[in-house]
């Protein structure tokens, strides 16, 4: 589930300094952070509650049968409605800074991001098919808004050279894994044992939570937040609201038949624009083109990756035994897996990475590994999809678990570098846009598992799975073949 970045977005607005000429630090809240810190912390937690809650059922909804409560869409339209949807989440947040920074302000834009994500939720719940479509734009709608500009918030907790900065970022980070490990447990059992309206409706609950001691800790923030902050009439800003809501349908609908080649368009004309005018020297757009590089294989990592929610999703559902211990569980619970393995391993790899010092690899050298722990999880898959396609019966749960594990291990090797990769790349006048790079990467990504997924209906299973092993292997081999003259093009930066 990696919460590829859902949970990596934390890292970036640690660059963002406060600005405030006079800034007092605050060291009143829990181990001596920030009071507001707790407030942003179960936002956040919340947040990513009820988006992977939802996640863990989205495929398996729109796959079930009418009769029993689902849509009934072949497999194939359904991962392409879930690649476009995923992929405009992550897509989202490079107008939703934009709109926080010119229009909103951190604070505002946080708050309604919010309310429309629980929206999209209750209108999921509501099982209409109409109110299912406006449902997953106002997700995506709101989840540009909340959150980067949520991450944004807490860099604002800390002054400039507070020491307490990472450490704070870190316990953010544990918020976002909490509720990823959380929500598919209970979201994912409401929803496959009770009804598929009660799983949503819990994740919109929980997002209504959020929302709740959101306002409510308001005071805790003090002024972080507030530096961007834009008055507005609240009449105006909710009519601006709909309108966007109505206009981004519409906008969707539009674009679907030509989805994919919009989608490329944007990247090739944004990274044209950033060689062109984001340089201003030989030295920056060398860093650049070393980021334009490292974004392909990034991309590439995430079209394997974000199968979790798709195909892995309908393999765990459909060809897994989903009983340990002679206990029945189900199926959405294996999106728990990934995220417990990242709390329990993160602490490890930064030892780790400590620990090599001066033989600590290159920061292209661990995409390379990146690329090739993805592709020995699909490899174990591809192996377990064989098993089944000769035995007709159910394989163990056991070979998803040890698929997460070496995706965790993916993980851990390359979305934490890459966002730290980016900050130190790019020109600092340009860093929030840079980071807005890395997100279009994690959409592109979303984008292209969906269409992936699509196969798992018109394709034998061992040969789907092998495929992607095959391609992100691949991959990683080519990386690790060009560490050295992406190497060259990062200038001196490690």
């Amino acid at each position: 589930m990696g919460l590829p970045l859902d949970r990596d977005e934390v890292t970036a607005a640690a660059g963002r300094p406060a600005s405030e000429p006079a800034f007092v630090p605050d060291h009143a809240g829990l181990a001596g952070h920030p009071r507001g810190l707790s407030t942003l912390f179960f936002t956040e937690l919340w947040e990513r509650f009820s988006y992977y809650g939802m996640r863990s059922l989205l495929m398996l909804f729109m796959v079930a049968p009418a009769a029993a409560g689902g849509l009934g869409m072949p497999a194939e339209r359904a991962a392409a409605i879930y690649g476009l949807y995923t992929g405009s989440v992550y897509f989202t947040t490079i107008p939703g800074g934009w709109i926080a920074d010119r229009l909103l302000g951190l604070r505002r834009a946080v708050l309604v991001g919010g309310i429309l994500i629980a929206l999209g939720h209750y209108c999921l719940a509501a099982n209409v098919r109409p109110l299912f479509f406006a449902g997953l734009v106002l997700i995506v709608l709101g989840t540009g808004l909340l959150k980067a500009n949520i991450s944004s918030i807490v860099g604002q907790l800390y002054a400039k050279d507070d020491p307490r900065r990472d450490a704070g970022f870190s316990i953010f980070y544990m918020g976002i894994n909490l509720g990823a490990f959380v929500s598919p447990i209970l979201c994912g059992y409401l929803g496959q044992k009770i009804g598929w309206h009660w799983g949503f409706g819990a994740a919109g609950v929980g997002m209504t939570f959020g929302l709740i001691q959101y306002v409510r800790g308001q005071d805790r923030l003090g002024q972080a937040g507030h530096l961007t902050e834009r008055p507005a009439r609240s009449g105006r800003l909710w009519a601006a609201i709909i309108a966007a809501v109505a206009a981004a349908a519409a906008l969707l609908y539009a674009v679907w038949p030509y989805r994919g080649w919009v989608m490329l368009a944007v990247t090739g004309v944004l990274f044209a624009w950033l060689l062109r005018t984001g340089a201003r020297d030989a030295t920056e757009r060398k860093r650049i083109g070393a980021v334009i590089a490292l974004f392909v294989f990034a991309t590439l990592f995430w079209m394997g990756f974000e199968q979790a929610g798709s195909s892995l999703t309908l393999f765990a559902d459909q060809c897994t035994h989903n009983v340990m211990f002679g206990w029945a569980f189900p199926s959405s619970w294996f999106q728990s897996v990934e995220p417990i393995f990242v709390i329990v391993f993160a602490p490890v790899f930064a030892w780790l990475w400590i620990r090599l010092a001066r033989r600590e690899p290159s920061s292209p050298a661990k995409f390379a590994y990146g690329l090739l722990l993805l592709g020995i999880g699909f490899l174990v898959i591809a192996v377990a999809a064989q098993v089944y396609a000769r035995s007709g019966t159910k394989v163990s749960p056991w070979w998803l678990i040890l698929l997460y594990l070496f995706h965790a291990f993916g993980e851990l090797s390359l979305s934490p570098v890459g966002l730290s990769t980016v900050t130190k790349l790019a020109p600092a006048r340009i860093v929030g846009l840079m980071m807005g790079v890395w997100f279009l990467a994690l959409s592109l990504g979303n984008f292209l598992a969906g269409y992936v997924a699509g196969y798992f209906e018109k394709m034998p299973l061992p040969q789907l799975f092998g495929a992607v092993f095959l391609s992100t292997t691949l991959s990683g081999v080519v990386l690790a073949l060009l560490t050295r003259p992406i190497k060259r093009l990062m200038a001196g930066v490690k």
